[in-house]
């Protein structure tokens, strides 16, 4: 049966492709007019057609992966939801100018155009490597800020377009599948823009570094070694949904259950600058499964974290006289080479009592210069967090895994609750933390050391 209609096909030629949007389409050839027009660094062009139908598709995103989307009811679009989803625009619009006034993409890419000028010259890797090296991080860096700003760019401007169709479309079928397209492309841009935001507050001397996190069982017998390995799962969770690869260094398994200690490589940009406000003691509270009455019981764990240095030149003097070496067997792979030769090393830094172990390589030198870079990544935050004072005068801030020192609490049960002693911020969704949504967590605490550095620096004298 045909039948007449009429409808409107746009195509939008943006920075991730082309995309199609019928909001109706004939099968027959119709008359059709042409328009175009040009906004920002994107081109969008509206043809309108009338002619005898065979059949009208659905309004449709995505020409590529974005599937058709089917009307649900009859009923007219809610104009209160139309009026919120036009201020969630300004709102994220007024957001998205500060981001960009922030990144100063202009000026990012013009600094990146005269790295890559230096970068060019055939005698800079010859001449000064390390040079080189740090050239080629500060491009890095400058590539992932403005890429970052143009698909927030490109994410606002797909939402925008999805409220002018709104406005533009009379048909109620079409009007909810173009709202529910708009809050989706809203909600995404709204989590991108506070990963950027909160991204802005990793300014340390070391955010930008992979990390190393040790986790050791605390008080609380088996039960705490079998929430270290839980802790061990979160973290490793929490490292695959940001895009991290992880590493086991080192694992120690419980007699009976869990594991007494772990360390872990988190490699990825930025993954020391989220995961240092772990460091400390996390306390679980829970009906154990490791009782025969099913007794309530609270177990202890604690985090240390410490960036990965590489070959970062640091200038910090620790005197040989100062170290104490340990040598053990490796255990694990490594053939015999393992069983008959001490090839793990453990440094202690005597005058603070801190102290490493590496058992990953098959060779001492290896083993030993692995372990060098651990310790003096751990003082240097140390260091870090002492304001600078002498080494002499930080004995003692290791992390303490028992009660009165948990920065988050962990509560199974008589009822559900995370919450962070430190910032306040809390969620009964426990699954989901243990699942590894720890972000919000993250985010929290560096808003927090955000607002504490910015009253400082306020209560300065001038």
């Amino acid at each position: 049966m045909s039948f007449m209609a009429t409808g409107r096909l746009n195509l939008v030629v943006g920075r991730t492709g082309c995309r199609l949007r019928y909001l109706w389409a004939c099968l027959q050839p119709p008359q059709m007019k042409w328009s175009a027009h040009l906004h920002g660094p994107r081109a969008s062009c509206s043809y309108s057609f009338s002619g005898s139908c065979q059949q009208k598709l659905h309004h449709a995103t995505r020409i590529k992966d974005w599937p058709a989307i089917k009307a649900k009811t009859d009923t007219a679009v809610d104009v209160e939801g139309a009026g919120s989803l036009k201020r969630a625009v300004e709102g994220l619009r007024s957001r998205l100018q500060e981001a960009c006034a922030v990144a100063d993409t202009e000026g990012a890419r013009a600094r990146l155009a005269l790295l890559e000028d230096t970068a060019s010259s055939g005698s800079l890797w010859t001449e000064d490597p390390q040079r080189a090296q740090e050239i080629m991080g500060q491009m890095a860096a400058l590539r992932y800020e403005i890429d970052t700003i143009e698909s927030l760019q490109s994410t606002f401007d797909d939402a925008v377009f999805a409220t002018e169709l709104l406005e533009a479309s009379e048909d109620k079928r079409e009007q909810l599948g173009i709202m529910s397209e708009a809050q989706s492309l809203l909600e995404k841009l709204e989590g991108r823009l506070d990963q950027w935001e909160t991204r802005k507050l990793l300014n340390g001397s070391y955010d930008d570094r992979s990390a190393c996190i040790t986790i050791n069982a605390g008080a609380g017998g088996v039960d705490a070694m079998d929430w270290a390995e839980m802790l061990e799962r979160m973290y490793t969770r929490w490292a695959s949904g940001m895009g991290y690869s992880t590493r086991t260094l080192d694992r120690a398994a419980g007699e009976e259950a869990g594991l007494k200690s772990v360390e872990l490589e988190v490699t990825g940009m930025f993954a020391y600058g989220y995961l240092k406000g772990e460091k400390g003691t996390h306390r679980l509270v829970r009906s154990s499964p490791f009782n025969a009455k099913g007794l309530r019981q609270t177990s202890f764990a604690g985090v240390e974290v410490m960036p990965l240095l590489g070959d970062m030149q640091v200038d910090l003097d620790i005197k040989d006289s100062d170290l104490q070496m340990s040598f053990q067997r490796s255990g694990g792979a490594g053939g015999q080479n393992v069983n008959k030769v001490e090839t793990g090393v453990r440094i202690t830094h005597v005058p603070t009592g801190l102290s490493v172990k590496c058992t990953q390589e098959r060779t001492q030198a290896a083993n030993r210069q692995i372990a060098m870079d651990m310790l003096k990544a751990k003082l240097l935050v140390v260091l870090e967090e002492q304001q600078a004072q002498k080494v002499a005068e930080i004995r003692g801030d290791a992390v303490k895994a028992e009660w009165g020192q948990q920065i988050r609490n962990y509560v199974f049960h008589p009822y559900k609750l995370v919450k962070d002693t430190r910032t306040g911020h809390e969620t009964s969704d426990v699954q989901g933390v243990m699942d590894g949504e720890l972000t919000p967590f993250m985010s929290s605490f560096l808003r927090l050391k955000g607002q504490q550095a910015t009253q400082h620096d306020l209560g300065k004298e001038p």
